[in-house]
């Protein structure tokens, strides 16, 4: 099946792979089957195959490197966050961007987009999902792959299936009925690749009913490569191939990390036996042949094949910014936004986030930005010179301090901004040394790939700070080992750290160890040595990370200075949020409340002057219990690198927040339909069956606290009428799209968005369905006063349901109700 070249990639020549594939011996071929390291697929001159790379996504392009400052990238915002568009176009335009990017960096493979299901609301990777709807989530993530193969990159949609939170991921085994299965976590993958014509898919961690998804034929070798005739590549999450003759047989092609790995020698030897066939082999090595023809990796390379590597794009940072503009969701507004700058004397920009906001989550989709856009920079930018903005964080919310910033910093010997690394060897002798730009250093490394130059046994760090201000100032160290933190000529701190152990830990923030003292404003030398611990384990992770904070004052000290300021401030923008900390892979959230202090904060400030507007920088729901306090909330998940332009566009008006909730927002944590995802006796039961995110706040008559597809933008919107095509159930019937025709007028006094949803009664007599579900979406667009027709369109698919038999469209009438979100429908019409 040759893949359409209009999407970007490249056509394919069947034959010419089969040819190719004759020339390799089986040893050749099983060769091809394991990465050649952490991130390159092996390459073959034989027949003119050229190494691969893969890449970490979905919200930027890593590259080799990870977490490397000296190799930074564009930063978008969370997947999540890109979600809350709803707007498969812009999903498109950020696919672009990311192919772009990914031909820079030399990528062949991009690792996005996430498209599980965000099921529990701990989920710790629920920032990286685009959503709780299997619709929603399916449209966006084609759109996406779609954008990236654009560009002549492979996209994988990840990670097949049903891996859908991070307690015991590596381990758990998830038990759900097939409709389940089909209607809601398979869908995704289904319209990602059949559809959207992904060239690869990864395999999770996870099992399926007792089969782990490297080995379950029935779903990969069944569905995936049969019902759905993928043609690409199935690839590993990093470590999660257990065995040579269970992953061969079950369909994983690609078995990543390597060298490492069991295939190789051992699936020859599988073969020379009987137990695997050759012709298995065959097949994988013709996928992989598929996917270096399709990004075009064979005989030439990437950049031969689709033109010169392009230079980064000037308008890259002005697109991205317009983009996390619109993936705002405005919660709550009485009137307060947009701030009117030609009035503001006195603003109070209150928080943590305020301070040292989340750009990003953490674990495997996180990376280093060529640029980081701070709120309060980018606010004091925008703000007319008579404004005043002062700055208050109020709060502490993370558990670590940041690091130190390297503007403050500079490498002793050569002067730059940062500090010198050397790399010693057990006699203290320098072996290779390096100036970094960032104190906040890790490596990660796999069986056969070191994660060190040979022969490291400790690192030292040596940079000098000007401190900003004379008196005391904390100074904190983490990493993995022993270290020793001297600060001017004396030993300040002795600490000793853990090694990670395990795939699951890997991604754990390491409590710091801190230390106070008094600067008089001079430069200062400051040494941080890790002595390197390193544990049994299949995946090596190493950090040390300098941090520092100056404040001169106790929390209590702050908290009321904050208060005290948006007491008499004109205007309050109160920064609320998560972060890394919280929300990242390896581990699902310790709680869904906001850290530390702010709750009280919140409170607080918004008693002292109920006009504040809050902004919340977090991705994941959260239990607000203040919310219905606030007049103006702002939900603005993780910006990515141009978060403060942003956000102060949107605060002053230049933009509209036009995003909208992608995930329902309970009163308490007891509300969510599945409060959490742990496992019991490592069995992950998905007994809620189709009744998850919104359909279950619907089943169960439960009052969110914001439904799902919630989001007021600064105009409002009246629907006038909807109408379906008179043959549109014969349409559906017989297999065809159709579409609803929507009109509605904006009544506002500026132009504006509106998201369209549309969302389908339960088929008479099916007594498993939701009492309502999404069908279709579409964004709307209007000048003020004017009216804007819509057509929203409608598949089979979006109103069938899975039976034993397969997929059925129900044969009684449905009813279709229109509007705003999943509480705040207008309109109906039948079916």
């Amino acid at each position: 099946m040759n893949h359409n070249p209009s999407t970007g990639l490249l056509p394919v020549d069947e034959s010419d792979l089969a040819a190719r594939l004759s020339k390799l011996s089986l040893e050749q071929k099983a060769a091809l089957l394991t990465g050649a390291d952490a991130w390159n697929v092996p390459g073959c001159p034989d027949i003119g195959l050229a190494p691969m790379l893969l890449s970490d996504g979905p919200n930027g392009v890593r590259g080799e490197r990870f977490n490397d400052e000296r190799d930074p990238a564009l930063l978008l915002p969370n997947l999540a966050a890109l979600a809350a568009t709803w707007d498969p176009q812009l999903l498109f335009r950020a696919g672009e961007l990311l192919g772009e990017e990914a031909r820079r960096k030399r990528v062949h493979v991009l690792l996005g987009p996430t498209v599980n299901i965000q099921r529990a609301l701990t989920g710790g990777r629920n920032f990286e999902n685009l959503s709780e709807d299997p619709l929603l989530t399916a449209r966006l993530g084609r759109a996406y792959v779609e954008g990236v193969q654009s560009r002549g990159v492979a996209a994988c949609p990840k990670h097949f299936v049903a891996n859908d939170s991070e307690t015991e991921r590596f381990s758990y085994d998830v038990r759900v009925d097939e409709r389940t299965l089909r209607e809601i976590y398979l869908a995704p993958f289904e319209e990602a690749t059949v559809v959207g014509g992904a060239a690869t898919v990864m395999a999770a961690y996870n099992a399926v009913r007792g089969q782990t998804m490297t080995e379950n034929a029935p779903l990969v070798e069944g569905v995936l490569k049969g019902e759905w005739a993928f043609d690409g590549v199935v690839l590993s999450d990093w470590m999660a191939t257990r065995s040579t003759e269970g992953a061969a047989l079950g369909g994983l092609d690609l078995a990543m990390p390597g060298p490492v790995g069991p295939y190789g020698a051992a699936l020859v030897a599988a073969v020379c036996e009987g137990r695997v066939p050759e012709k298995t082999v065959d097949d994988k090595v013709l996928r992989l042949l598929r996917l270096a023809a399709r990004v075009g990796a064979l005989d030439t390379g990437t950049a031969q094949a689709h033109g010169p590597v392009p230079p980064p794009p000037r308008a890259a940072a002005a697109q991205i910014r317009d983009l996390t503009t619109r993936t705002f969701v405005l919660l709550r507004n009485e009137g307060l936004l947009p701030l009117r700058a030609d009035t503001l004397r006195n603003v109070a920009l209150i928080g943590p986030a305020a301070v040292s906001p989340a750009y990003q989550g953490g674990g495997s989709a996180s990376l280093t930005a060529a640029r980081l856009s701070e709120p309060r920079h980018a606010l004091r930018a925008a703000l007319p010179a008579q404004a005043e903005l002062t700055v208050h964080r109020g709060v502490r919310s993370r558990a670590n301090l940041d690091p130190l910033p390297a503007a403050h910093t500079r490498n002793p010997d050569s002067g730059e901004p940062g500090a010198r690394l050397d790399y010693l060897d057990a006699d203290g002798q320098v072996l290779l040394t390096e100036n970094r730009h960032s104190l906040s250093l890790s490596w990660i490394g796999f069986p056969g790939v070191p994660v060190l130059p040979p022969q490291t046994t400790a690192l030292r760090l040596r940079t000098t700070i000007t401190a900003p201000r004379r008196g005391p100032h904390t100074f904190s160290v983490t990493g993995t080992g022993g270290l020793v933190l001297d600060i001017g000529g004396t030993q300040s701190l002795r600490a000793d750290s853990a090694a990670r152990e395990g795939v699951e830990d890997v991604m754990r923030r390491t409590p710091d160890h801190r230390v106070t003292v008094e600067l008089d404003g001079s430069d200062t030398d400051i040494t941080l040595t890790l002595n390197v611990a390193l544990v049994d384990s299949p995946v090596q992770f190493i950090e040390m990370t300098l941090g520092h904070d100056d404040s001169p004052s106790t929390e209590d000290e702050e908290f009321s200075t904050a208060v005290e300021a948006a007491r008499h401030a004109d205007a309050v923008i109160l920064m609320l949020g998560t972060s890394d900390d919280i929300e990242s892979e390896s581990f699902d959230r310790p709680t869904v409340r906001l850290p530390g202090r702010q709750d009280e904060l919140a409170a607080a400030v918004l008693k002292a002057n109920p006009d504040t507007v809050v902004v919340v920088n977090a991705s994941s729901p959260v239990v607000m219990d203040w919310a219905e306090q606030a007049s103006s909330l702002l939900w603005t998940f993780f910006g990515g690198q141009e978060y403060g332009a942003a956000l102060a566009d949107v605060l002053l008006g230049a933009a509209e927040p036009t995003g909208r909730l992608t995930a329902s927002f309970p009163r308490k944590a007891g509300d969510a339909p599945v409060p959490d995802a742990v496992p019991v006796d490592g069995i992950l039961t998905y007994d809620e069956g189709l009744l998850i995110g919104h359909r279950a706040y619907d089943a169960l008559n439960t009052d969110p606290l914001f439904p799902f597809g919630h989001g007021t933008g600064y105009t409002p919107w009246t629907y006038l009428s909807a109408a379906l095509p008179p043959d549109a159930r014969s349409a559906l019937t017989e297999g065809d799209d159709s579409s609803v025709r929507v009109r509605l007028r904006n009544t506002g006094d500026r132009p504006g968005h509106e998201v369209v949803q549309i969302y389908a009664e339960g088929a008479e007599g099916d007594g498993q369905a939701p009492p309502r579900q999404l069908v279709g979406f579409a964004v709307a667009q209007a000048a003020p006063g004017r009216t804007a027709e819509v057509d929203v369109l409608l598949t089979p698919r979006s109103l069938s349901r899975y039976t034993r038999g397969g997929w059925e469209f129900p044969d009684t009438p449905r009813r279709l109700h229109i509007g705003h979100s999943s509480r705040d429908l207008a309109l109906t019409v039948d079916l």
